[in-house]
C-alpha cells in the first residue's frame, strides 16, 4: 500500500461535463415534442458514456501513478543510489529480478569432487593480505632472544644468523599542544636605535591562536570527514581543549576567506576547459534575507578544467534561476553538460556553448513490456561507451558513428512508436517525453570521442556534499554556506588530482598568507604541488 505521502501527492483529474441545453422555444406540438425528447435522451446517453470513458481513463492513469510513486519510494528506500542503467532499477519487476538472482545462485555449478551439502563447496579462497604501503613510516620494535637461552647445551654461544620481520599498522593518538612563538628581541646597549624584534611568519588567522595545522584539520574533518562542528568540538574537548563549535564557526569562515584566491583561480581554469559538467542540489540557510528558515537555497557544482588537471567547483546561492548559471558561466564557450533543467536553457541560448543532456536520466521506467526494449538499446549505448573506456579519442569516436549511430535509430523508432500510447504523466511517459524533447542534446556526445555520454562526474561531485549534509544538516548564515563552496571547492579537486587534502591544506594555509603575487598563489595548487605534498609539513625546523 502506498504511504499517505504518495496518496496526497496524486490527484484525479478534471472531467469536463459536457452541455445538454434546451432550445429557448420548445416546439408546440406533440410529434416535437417526442423529437427533442429522443434527442435530449441520445445526447444523455452519449455524455453518459462520455463521462464514463474518462473516468475510466482517469482511474487507470491514476493506478498507475499510484504503482508507480510507491514502486519508487520502495526504491528510494532500499534500492541503490546510482542512475546507471540496470534491470534491478526498473518498475514492477523487483520481485522477478531478485527470483532470478537466487535461482541463479541455487543452480550455481558445485565444483567436481565437492559436497553440495557442505558449506567449502561455494565458499570463495581467501585472499593474500595485501602489503603496507611503503610510504609510511616504520618504526622497529626489536625483540631479541634472552640472553639466558643463546647458549647451546655444551657452553658454545649462539650467534646472530637473521631476523623474521612482521608488520603491523599503528595509529598514534591525536596529540594536542601549543606552540610558543618565541621571538627573540635585540637592542642597542646605548638605547640609541629600536630595539629590533624577530619578525612572525604571516599567519592564516592572526587575531585567532589556531595554528595552520589546527585549521587544516578542521577543514578536512568537515568537509572530507563529514564530522559536524558539534563533534569536533567533543573530540577536542576528550584532550583536554575545550573549544566552543561557535568558535570553530569563526575559524572555518576565516579559513574560507583565506583560501578565496585559489577558488578564484580555479574558476579561471574552468571557464578555459573545452567542457564543463554542471548539477545543482539543496542547502537548507536558517538566517538568508527574505527567505524562510525552512525554505531551500542551493549549491550549484561545476566539473572541468585543462585535460589531467579536473576542477571541481562549489558555489553557494539562494536561488534556483536561470540567472545563476548565466552568471556563473559567464564568457564560457565550449560544451556544457546538464540533466536537462530548464534553469540551464538561458546560458545554453549563448553564442558558442553547446548543450548537452545526461543519458542517465533519460532511462525510462514503466511498466514491463513497454520499456524494456528502450532500457536494453540505452543499455548497449552504455556497454559500447565500457568497451572504449581506454581508447584514445579517434576510436572512441569511430565506435560511436559505427555502433552507437545504429543502436540510437532503434532506439528513435522505438519512441515514436510507443509515444503517443503512452501518458504523459506516467513516469514511463515523463521519461518518453524527456527523451523526445532532448533527443538532439541527448545524441550530440557521438559528435566526437572526448566528450560524456551523460553528467556522471558532477553527480559524483555532489555526492560528498550530500553526504556530508546528512551531518552537520544546514548552514546557519549565507556567509556559512559561502564558506562551504570554497572549501568543498579546494579538497574535492584535491581529491580528483590525486592530492591528499590534510597535506595539501596544510602547506596552503602555510604559505598563502605570504603570497604576494598571482604566480604565488598559482604554485599551490594541487597539481603544481603533486606528490611532495605528502610528506609531513614542518615549522620552521620544529617536528610535527
Amino acid at each position: 500500500m502506498p504511504s499517505a505521502a504518495v496518496k496526497s501527492s496524486i490527484t484525479l483529474p478534471e472531467i469536463a461535463l459536457p452541455a445538454l441545453g434546451l432550445p429557448a422555444i420548445l416546439p408546440g406540438d406533440v410529434a416535437g415534442l417526442t423529437a427533442l425528447l429522443h434527442e435530449q435522451h441520445s445526447m444523455y446517453a452519449s455524455a453518459v458514456e462520455s463521462i464514463r470513458q474518462q473516468t475510466m481513463r482517469a482511474a487507470h492513469d491514476y493506478l498507475i501513478r499510484m504503482v508507480e510513486q510507491a514502486a519508487l519510494a520502495r526504491h528510494r528506500l532500499y534500492g541503490a543510489s546510482s542512475e546507471q542503467t540496470s534491470s534491478q532499477a526498473r518498475l514492477f519487476d523487483e520481485a522477478e529480478v531478485l527470483a532470478q538472482d537466487g535461482a541463479a545462485q541455487d543452480l550455481a555449478p558445485v565444483p567436481p569432487g565437492a559436497d553440495p551439502g557442505t558449506k567449502s563447496a561455494n565458499k570463495k579462497a581467501r585472499g593474500k593480505r595485501a602489503p603496507l604501503p611503503a610510504n609510511l613510516q616504520r618504526v622497529d620494535v626489536v625483540h631479541d632472544v634472552p640472553a639466558d637461552e643463546r647458549t647451546r647445551p655444551c657452553g658454545t654461544p649462539m650467534v646472530e644468523i637473521g631476523e623474521e620481520v612482521s608488520e603491523q599498522l599503528d595509529v598514534v593518538p591525536m596529540q594536542v599542544r601549543v606552540l610558543r612563538h618565541v621571538r627573540k628581541r635585540y637592542g642597542c646597549p646605548g638605547s640609541a636605535h629600536a630595539p629590533v624584534t624577530a619578525p612572525l611568519p604571516p599567519q592564516p588567522l592572526p587575531k585567532s591562536n589556531a595554528s595552520f595545522r589546527l585549521l587544516a584539520m578542521l577543514l578536512v574533518a568537515k568537509f572530507v570527514d563529514g564530522l559536524p562542528l558539534a563533534r569536533f568540538e567533543y573530540v577536542l574537548g576528550r584532550h583536554g581543549t575545550p573549544v566552543p563549535r561557535q568558535t570553530l564557526a569563526r575559524w572555518v569562515n576565516g579559513a574560507s576567506a583565506v583560501l578565496q584566491p585559489l577558488h578564484n583561480l580555479l574558476r579561471d581554469l574552468l571557464l578555459d576547459g573545452a567542457l564543463i559538467h554542471m548539477d545543482e542540489t539543496v542547502v537548507q540557510v536558517l538566517k538568508e534575507k527574505d527567505k524562510a528558515a525552512t525554505s531551500n537555497s542551493y549549491m550549484w557544482v561545476q566539473t572541468g578544467g585543462p585535460p589531467g588537471r579536473p576542477v571541481v567547483l562549489y558555489d553557494y546561492d539562494p536561488s534556483r534561476s536561470g540567472e545563476v548559471p548565466a552568471r556563473l558561466l559567464e564568457g564560457y564557450e565550449g560544451y556544457l553538460m546538464t540533466d536537462g533543467y530548464e534553469g540551464y536553457n538561458r546560458v545554453a541560448r549563448t553564442a558558442g556553448v553547446e548543450h548537452m543532456v545526461c543519458w542517465a536520466h533519460a532511462q525510462p521506467k514503466g511498466k514491463r513490456g513497454k520499456a524494456d526494449g528502450a532500457i536494453d538499446l540505452i543499455g548497449q549505448l552504455y556497454g559500447i561507451e565500457r568497451a572504449q573506456r581506454d581508447a584514445t579519442d579517434g576510436q572512441r569516436l569511430l565506435a560511436r558513428q559505427t555502433h552507437s549511430m545504429p543502436v540510437l535509430g532503434r532506439l528513435r523508432a522505438w519512441l515514436e512508436t510507443h509515444l503517443p500510447a503512452v501518458p504523459a504523466r506516467t513516469a514511463l511517459g515523463a521519461a518518453m517525453a524527456y527523451l523526445h524533447k532532448y533527443w538532439g542534446k541527448l545524441t550530440r556526445y557521438i559528435e566526437r570521442g572526448d566528450l560524456p555520454i551523460d553528467n556522471n562526474r558532477c553527480e559524483n561531485a555532489i555526492r560528498p556534499f550530500v553526504v556530508g549534509r546528512k551531518g552537520w544538516l544546514f548552514s546557519d548564515t549565507p556567509a556559512g554556506a559561502h564558506a562551504c563552496a570554497v572549501i568543498y571547492s579546494l579538497v574535492q579537486t584535491a581529491k580528483a588530482n590525486g592530492v591528499e587534502p590534510d597535506q595539501w591544506l596544510c602547506q596552503v594555509l602555510r604559505d598563502l598568507p605570504a603570497a604576494k603575487t598571482v604566480d604565488d598563489v598559482e604554485a599551490l595548487l594541487p597539481w603544481n604541488i603533486g606528490a611532495e605534498s605528502d610528506r609531513q609539513v614542518s615549522l620552521a625546523g620544529v617536528a610535527p
